[in-house]
C-alpha cells in the first residue's frame, strides 16, 4: 500500500507517526512495521470519552512491543471550536516534539476519502484548484517534511488490510455524529463515490496534483523582527495561496471575506490583528497597531514612503523594522 518511492524516502530517516489507535494510523503502524521503516509514534488524549485512556494504553503496548518512543500529551479541555483548537493543539506537540528529538518527518495516516472530503467541503463553499487539493502527500514544513503515504488508499483497503491480519484497533464513536461537517460530507458524500470510482478519483488527484504544481508557483515568505514580506510576482493566485499558507502557519485561517479583499484591495486588515499591504515590488505583513499618535513629522516621511495609513502605527514602534522596510522600498534585499 506504501508506494516504493515513499518507502525509499522515509527507509534512512528519523520518522514520527501521529497514532490515534483508529483504523488509519493502526494500520499505517504495521505496514511502516512491514516495509522496516524507523518511526515513533505520538498520541493526544483530548479528555473527551472514556475510551480515550484505552487508545493512550494501546499505543503504549505497541510502542512497546515494537521497541519504538511513545509521546503522550494530555490536552486541556476544548471549550469551543474543537476541530480547529484540537488541530492546533497536537500539530504544536508535534511540532514540539520534532524540534526537541531531531525528527526529519512526520507521518499522518490520512487517507483517498480524507482528500475526497477536503474537495467536496471547498468545492462548494468556493475554491480554486489549489484550496481543491489540499492535502499533498509530501509538503515541506519549515522544520521537518510532512508525509502522507496512505493518500492514495481507500479506507475499505485499510478495514481489510486489518481484518486480514486480525489487528485490533478502536473505533472512534464520534466519526458517525453528523453534526461534525466532515462526517456529513464522509457518510453523505464521499463514501458512495468512492464505493463506485475509487480508481478514477486516485488518478483525477494525480493529474491536479501536477496542474497545480504548474500553474501556482511556490513564494518564500521571508520576516524581520515582528514583519513579514516577500517579493511581488505576476501571479497574483500564487500570491493569495502564499498569504493563505502563511495566516494558516501562525494560526489563522483566512475566510472567504479575506481572501477576497487580498484579491482586490491592496490593503487587507486580516482579524483585526495583521495587516497586508501591496507595493509594486513587494507584499509587506505586520501586526495591526491602533491608538498611537504619531508626529507630524513621522506622518510625512510615511507618507513620502507610500507607508499605507493601517502600518504606519507599527513602524513608529518598531524602529528596526522601519529601517528595514526602507530598503526593502528602495531595491529587493
Amino acid at each position: 500500500m506504501i508506494q516504493p518511492q515513499i518507502t525509499k524516502f522515509l527507509q534512512n530517516k528519523k520518522n514520527l507517526l501521529a497514532f490515534s489507535a483508529g483504523g488509519d494510523s493502526t494500520a499505517l503502524f504495521f505496514l511502516l512495521l512491514e516495509q522496516n521503516i524507523p518511526f515513533d509514534i505520538a498520541i493526544v488524549d483530548y479528555n473527551l470519552r472514556k475510551q480515550s485512556k484505552a487508545e493512550v494504553t494501546y499505543a503504549k503496548e505497541l510502542a512497546n512491543k515494537y521497541k519504538k518512543e511513545c509521546y503522550v500529551k494530555n490536552s486541556p479541555k476544548i471549550k469551543n471550536n474543537f476541530e480547529a483548537n484540537a488541530r492546533k493543539i497536537r500539530y504544536d506537540f508535534f511540532s514540539h516534539l520534532i524540534e526537541q528529538n531531531g525528527y526529519e518527518t512526520l507521518l499522518t495516516a490520512h487517507h483517498l476519502g480524507d482528500r475526497l472530503e477536503w474537495f467536496l467541503m471547498q468545492f462548494t463553499k468556493g475554491a480554486g484548484a489549489v484550496e481543491l487539493v489540499g492535502m499533498r502527500q509530501i509538503e515541506q514544513k519549515d522544520n521537518y517534511t510532512l508525509v502522507r503515504p496512505l493518500l492514495g488508499v481507500t479506507k475499505e483497503e485499510l478495514v481489510e488490510y486489518l481484518k486480514l491480519h486480525k489487528i485490533v484497533y478502536f473505533e472512534d464513536e464520534t466519526n458517525s455524529d453528523l453534526s461534525y461537517k466532515r462526517n456529513y460530507f464522509r457518510h453523505k458524500f464521499a463514501q458512495p463515490l468512492l464505493q463506485e470510482y475509487a480508481k478514477g478519483i486516485a488518478k483525477s488527484f494525480e493529474y491536479l496534483d501536477k496542474d497545480v504544481n504548474i500553474l501556482v508557483e511556490d513564494i518564500e515568505i521571508n520576516s524581520f523582527e515582528d514583519m513579514a514580506f516577500f517579493y511581488t510576482t505576476s501571479n497574483k493566485r500564487a500570491q493569495i495561496v502564499a498569504l493563505d499558507r502563511y495566516f494558516k502557519k501562525i494560526g489563522h485561517l483566512l475566510t472567504k471575506n479575506e481572501r477576497f479583499l487580498l484579491e482586490t484591495k491592496q490593503e487587507v486588515i486580516i482579524s483585526r490583528r495583521y495587516v497586508v499591504a501591496f507595493f509594486d515590488d513587494f507584499v509587506c505583513i505586520t501586526p495591526f497597531v491602533q491608538n498611537v499618535t504619531l508626529p507630524k513629522e513621522f506622518k510625512e516621511e510615511c507618507r513620502v514612503l507610500k507607508i499605507n495609513q493601517k502600518q504606519r502605527a507599527f513602524f513608529f514602534l518598531n524602529k528596526k523594522s522601519f529601517e528595514f522596510y526602507k530598503t526593502l522600498n528602495k531595491k529587493k534585499v
